[in-house]
């Protein structure tokens, strides 16, 4: 009998920003189809929070701290986790976010937005977020002719929202670098992709989403306006995408694709 498509038993996946909302639910998603999940991040207390929930549910899981925009600090966790859990064949880079500095108010135009705040935002979003742990994860599954790697992008990459200028643009550069990294790798069985999530509530955007009284902004009306399913993402629902795209049986000629989780978010126009 042919093993199930979305059975990822055997495979080790690194995912970077698994102690947030939407990277966790991914690394429980791995988990939970059988892969060893390598759970990379700076807070020791939050990764080791999300092994200990990935072990309650049966998987197996470890926590490396590395910080993903320090190429040495990744190379050293790459060693580490590799002698715990094997060689990945696996990368999820979901470690990002929007900082105040760079979001566009009344009170922070445009144009008063520091050029070093706008490299961080960058550094953050696209160097840490896919350019580095590509460097660093990509080149060894290269040498041994199979791996995937999962970037996440933004519905923002592909239009750009109001306020979040530089995280829009940085997100839009991951659409782009993954696509051509899936050029440069495709014939040594590495396969890059991307998931575009539409909007997941998260603690760093839950102030601008809901008032303090649990209802919702004028944002939230304007984004479930735009949305025809008129309501936001639960972070589980990333899950069949990030599976689909981690299994080798079941998207073995996909690459280069970015698959869009956003309740016909990008689809709508009036």
């Amino acid at each position: 009998m042919a093993k199930n498509l979305f059975d990822l038993s055997g495979e080790t996946a690194v995912v970077i920003g698994a102690t947030g909302v939407l990277g966790g639910a991914l690394a429980d998603g791995l988990a939970a189809a059988g892969a060893k999940i390598a759970v990379l991040g700076r807070n020791e207390d939050r990764g080791m929070a999300r092994v200990k929930a990935i072990e309650a549910a049966g998987g197996k899981a470890a926590f490396f701290k590395a910080d993903a925009s320090s190429r040495c600090s990744l190379a050293e966790a790459h060693e580490q986790l590799e002698a715990k859990l094997g060689a990945p064949s696996i990368l999820v880079n979901a470690a990002g976010g929007n900082d105040p500095k760079v979001t566009v108010t009344d009170a922070n135009a445009f144009e008063q937005i520091k050029p070093e705040d706008w490299a961080a935002s960058f550094d953050l979003n696209l160097v840490g977020g896919a350019l580095l742990p590509c460097q660093e994860f990509g080149p060894a599954m290269c040498r041994r002719g199979r791996g995937s790697i999962i970037n996440i992008a933004s519905v923002s990459a592909h239009m750009p929202l109001s306020r979040v200028v530089a995280y829009s643009a940085a997100k839009a550069a991951v659409l782009n670098l993954s696509k051509f990294l899936a050029r440069e790798w495709a014939t040594r069985g590495v396969r890059v992709n991307t998931i575009t999530p539409g909007f997941f509530p998260a603690e760093q955007n839950r102030k601008l989403l809901f008032n303090d009284d649990g209802s919702p902004t004028a944002r939230t009306q304007a984004i479930w306006g735009h949305t025809p399913m008129k309501r936001f993402g639960e972070s589980q629902e990333l899950i069949g995408a990030a599976v689909f795209l981690a299994s080798h049986a079941a998207s073995s000629f996909v690459t280069g694709t970015d698959i869009t989780v956003d309740g016909g978010y990008l689809s709508q126009t009036i």
